[in-house]
């Protein structure tokens, strides 16, 4: 480390005296009590050569001419102030630093001290008048220059370097800018696209430390949009633009972002004419967005809509006096002797009007800079009314921290022409709070229309204002123009209740395809997924939104319910009847060919099975659904036990008893008819009892059959009702074949043939009910079964015990022994036949 720096101080010294020239004192120089030192890029380098020896530049092209003039304005102003610095003088020592890397001597003399460098060195014995340096143009050429000022902490103020780099403090902490940086132009850049919603856009950059460092950021910046960048560039002098534009069209690109310098887009657009690329909207940095040649090349206005990002355009009152001042006249004269270059270069005449018709881009930024090292200066030297401590001593690092707290206004409401004040101060990160410019390219008329967009980095709010003022000065003039705004998608738009499926690898490029019924879309949050609907929605093919489904079912009230009510209790009131009959008229032959004292046990039972009607309407519940058919069920199996053991009775009498005597003895003694049917009962009651202890039913909401509507039902598990519907069939079976075998038997004791016409109506009730159930799901479905339960119990009462009813009321002469036993007499001699 120790051989290092005493090689970089020799260097430091022999590049100090190859510097010297014997021509007379520029305007490059100014004596004052603290300097400035300026790197400024003057001229343009016109190339890198391979010399087999050292060899001064070639600088042979003016570029920023205006700038070189303007801090020369601003110290003279500083000077002329009598509140800034007063008693004070500035001076500057510039030069044209027209290299990105071999511009060294300029750079390693504004940080040397009488004629040596010395890095670390005990600052109170070696002092620079330098106290700042302002520049360099370029960010590679910055990145070449800051390492050697960051090792004393020289405050490196830079008008044009823009790149995001610089904002690492740790790295960089004595640099400082009087522009914002990469990362809020890329911001804004941004914000235009998705106000426009441009999507598919391209990026071309400059192949350099600038150009990277916007492709970067915008890639990093777009992450979390739907902008795609299906193609970026770096552009060079031996770029082939033929080829650029042919991928980009074959790309379908219609907005073209080119952050790079003017060097390369001059050639860029030039290349567009010639290929006749049009109607694109190229979008420009803040390095060629104010170019004044560009406008005025014939057949500009082919190329399509230019909106560009920049700097304000601040006419600084004075400047034009300063320019045509006998002081800054450039004249010829000196030619000869280079007194206007400071390195070896060709001098032209360029008189204030040609100075003036540059690009005004980073003139109130150099402007801004002077102020702030000579506010940081005032402050530091703790200048009063009239005149300031010259007993302190000044050091560039001091500087730095008194840049923190500097807030200034470079110039007076007076002095604008723009609405406002442009208040300068530096933030804690050492960057300037200033303001972009957006600029309208208006082609068609062949001007130029600048809007100022308000931006501060600090201010979200006043960037999206400021931003919505730009956007409806676009929209006027466009409408004015009768232009349409571009698009630029690689594919349209879905229609609304259309997600998106990605076509290849951007986000951008996707087919469109239906959400299906149930289902939608939220662009918002998933615009590639069709969410389904909760249950209690509903929502049609292609929809944005779930809509609350209908809740529907039979009420209590309604007045279907109320029918079927009234059917129930008439039929309860008719088996009362009945049994009230038949109890009067017990010891008749026809109530005791019915069954005698079974009548009144399948009365009751068609009674009790009436009670699973009145649990069919209403809001379905857990209790409600339980007893929907629990009652119909048990008591139910009762009735059709006892028509079981009636019909084996008279098949027993008639036929069997002849046959089989014991079978007939042993049940007449052990009163068969009554087990039989107290073991169904209780059978039954077990398997209720455990069907519904493992799986009770429960209310269930019906959203499959219509999308639309829930329809709330009873949730009964077919495995839980199997054994007790099996059960039923069963008795059902043995029913019919019993009453089938006495369908021959007299007329009066035929109730066998009574039995199956009713288990006949039975059955073919069931085989309705099930079928409606497999073509219909509404919410009648209740009022279907109410009905089949009753038509179950209405057989047995009209088709069984109400013809035996008629008999009694109305054909007594029926209803006595004599007329049983002619008919039984009859009956014996068929059979005997």
């Amino acid at each position: 480390m120790k051989h290092f720096l005493e090689s970089f101080c020799l260097l430091g010294a022999f590049l100090h005296v190859c510097t010297q020239h014997t021509v007379p004192a520029s305007e490059f120089q100014l004596e004052g009590d603290y300097l400035i030192g300026g790197l400024f890029h003057i001229h343009d380098d016109t190339g890198s050569v391979y010399h087999e020896r050292p060899e001064a530049l070639d600088c042979t092209t003016f570029l920023w001419l205006i700038l070189f003039q303007m801090i020369r304005f601003s110290v003279e102003q500083v000077n002329n102030s009598t509140n800034l610095l007063p008693n004070v003088s500035l001076g500057y020592d510039i030069f044209d630093h027209c290299s990105d890397t071999q511009n060294f001597p300029g750079v390693l003399k504004l940080i040397s001290a009488n004629g040596s460098i010395q890095p670390w060195s005990d600052k109170q014995s070696v002092l620079s008048k330098v106290i700042a340096v302002v520049g360099p143009f370029t960010s590679t050429q910055s990145l070449t220059v800051a390492p050697l000022l960051m090792v004393n902490l020289v405050p490196m103020v830079n008008y044009a370097t823009s790149t995001s780099v610089f904002s690492n403090k740790a790295k960089y902490p004595s640099f400082l800018r009087t522009l914002p940086s990469n990362l809020n132009m890329i911001d804004v850049i941004v914000r235009i696209l998705q106000k426009f919603n441009w999507r598919w856009v391209a990026f071309l950059n400059s192949d350099d430390d600038y150009g990277n460092d916007g492709l970067n950021l915008f890639t990093q910046r777009i992450k979390d949009t739907e902008i795609c960048l299906p193609y970026s560039k770096g552009l060079s002098d031996s770029t082939n633009y033929t080829q650029t534009f042919k991928q980009m069209e074959a790309k379908q690109i219609n907005v073209i972002i080119v952050f790079a310098l003017e060097n390369n887009v001059e050639p860029l657009i030039e290349s567009a004419m010639l290929l006749n690329v049009t109607n694109k909207v190229w979008i420009a940095g803040d390095a060629w967005a104010l170019n004044k040649k560009l406008p005025k090349m014939k057949g500009i206005k082919n190329i399509g809509t230019v909106l560009g990002v920049a700097e304000p355009v601040v006419t600084i009152p004075g400047f034009s006096d300063f320019l045509h001042s006998s002081k800054a006249q450039l004249h010829c004269k000196y030619a000869e002797q280079d007194t206007f270059c400071n390195q070896k270069c060709n001098c032209s005449c360029m008189n204030p009007e040609d100075i003036f018709a540059a690009d005004p881009s980073y003139s109130f930024a150099i402007y801004s800079a002077i102020y702030a090292i000579a506010h940081a200066l005032h402050n530091t030297l703790r200048c009063g009314a009239d005149k300031c401590d010259s007993n302190i001593t000044v050091y560039p690092y001091i500087l730095n921290i008194i840049y923190e707290k500097c807030l200034f206004v470079c110039l007076s409401q007076d002095d604008l022409t723009a609405p406002t004040k442009v208040k300068t101060h530096y933030q804690r990160s050492f960057v300037f709070i200033l303001f972009f410019s957006g600029v309208f390219w208006h082609l068609l008329l062949y001007i130029k229309h600048l809007f100022c967009v308000g931006f501060s980095p600090q201010s979200v709010a006043t960037l999206q204002k400021c931003l919505f003022f730009f956007f409806f000065y676009l929209f006027y003039v466009l409408n004015m123009c009768l232009v349409q705004v571009p698009t630029s998608l690689c594919s349209p738009e879905c229609p609304a209740g259309y997600i998106k499926k990605r076509n290849g690898i951007y986000e951008c490029c996707f087919d469109c395809e239906i959400c299906a019924n149930g289902t939608y879309v939220n662009i918002t949050e998933s615009p590639y997924t069709c969410l389904k609907c909760k249950d209690i929605e509903w929502s049609e093919e292609g929809s944005t939104s779930c809509n609350l489904r209908a809740v529907e079912y039979i009420s209590a009230t309604d007045i279907v319910a109320t029918l079927v009510f009234v059917a129930a209790c008439a039929f309860v009131g008719m088996t009362l009847a009945m049994s009230v009959l038949f109890s009067v008229n017990y010891n008749t032959p026809v109530v005791r060919s019915a069954g005698g004292p079974m009548c009144f046990l399948i009365l009751g039972c068609l009674s009790l099975s009436n009670l699973s009607v009145f649990f069919h309407f209403g809001k379905p519940t857990v209790p409600l659904c339980t007893l929907r058919y629990l009652p119909f069920l048990l008591f139910y199996t009762i009735c059709l036990a006892c028509f079981v053991v009636r019909s084996f009775q008279i098949v027993c009498i008639f036929k069997i008893a002849a046959k089989i005597p014991k079978l007939h003895s042993w049940w007449v003694k052990y009163n068969g008819q009554w087990l039989v049917i107290v073991v169904a009962f209780v059978i039954q009651a077990i398997f209720l009892v455990i069907g519904y202890s493992c799986k009770p039913p429960s209310p269930y909401n019906e959203t499959s059959w219509y999308p639309d509507k829930i329809i709330l039902s009873c949730d009964i598990s077919l495995q839980a009702s199997t054994a007790s519907v099996i059960l039923l069939l069963s008795i059902c079976t043995l029913c019919f074949i019993f009453s089938y075998m006495g369908k021959n038997l007299p007329k009066n004791y035929n109730e066998a043939k009574a039995i199956t016409f009713c288990l006949l109506l039975l059955i073919l009730t069931w085989i309705i009910f099930a079928t409606e159930c497999m073509l219909y799901r509404g919410k009648y479905i209740q009022l279907l079964s109410a009905l089949a339960v009753l038509s179950s119990l209405y057989s047995f009462l009209f088709w069984y015990f109400l013809p035996k009813c008629f008999i009694i009321l109305f054909q007594p002469h029926k209803n006595t022994q004599q007329y049983f036993q002619g008919l039984i007499q009859n009956y014996t001699k068929t059979i005997s036949q």
